[in-house]
């Protein structure tokens, strides 16, 4: 069983978190997966979609407060095997980037790193500045996938949670897990 951790940020797109969760929790084995909410996320998650994290203790092993540097992702000795931050907002990017461990989502990420483990960021904003855009090349750099939440529309979602399902699955193959039903794109048909 995979044991990773999940990042919510108060970046807009909790959307994209929720399907996430409820796919992974409809694998055959599903991983064991440790929660981290911000603050700002947990408004994001209300304003966006009228959700208290707490409805999502289903799909958890546990949350962990964003405050407890005591928690066990903030050590490498945990053996986290991924983690991503879905969305992530520009202020927890730059955090990252700089190695500033504020709080226990940023810890978690730098020991990612250091420990060359599976680290997605899933960075939320448009425009983008120039800022942003050498945040994003640093965490590259350092060994993260960096992954916008960019629907691929030539699968032709018919809604918005099809749209975030659909780039859910993509973030769980990136980190290593199968997703059997995952709409793929199979070439364009030509007409003759």
């Amino acid at each position: 069983m995979k044991k990773i951790i999940l990042a919510i940020t108060g970046a807009s797109g909790s959307l994209y978190a929720v399907e996430f969760l409820k796919l992974l929790g409809e694998l055959e084995a599903p991983p064991e997966i440790h929660g981290i909410i911000s603050e700002a996320g947990r408004q994001v998650l209300q304003l966006e979609l009228g959700y208290s994290y707490r409805e999502l203790d289903q799909y958890l092993t546990g949350w962990h407060d964003s405050r407890d540097f005591a928690a066990p992702m903030s050590s490498g000795s945990s053996r986290f095997e991924a983690m991503v931050i879905l969305p992530c907002s520009m202020g927890t990017l730059a955090a990252i980037a700089n190695g500033i461990s504020g709080n226990l989502i940023h810890r978690a990420a730098d020991v990612m790193l250091k420990e060359k483990r599976t680290l997605l960021i899933s960075p939320r904003e448009t425009p983008l500045n120039l800022t942003h855009l050498k945040n994003m090349r640093s965490v590259h750099e350092a060994g993260a996938i960096v992954c916008p939440p960019m629907p691929s529309f030539y699968l032709k979602p018919r809604d918005l949670t099809e749209m975030a399902r659909n780039f859910a699955g993509r973030v769980a193959e990136l980190i290593g897990l199968s997703i059997t039903g995952l709409p793929r794109w199979e070439g364009a048909i030509r007409e003759e």
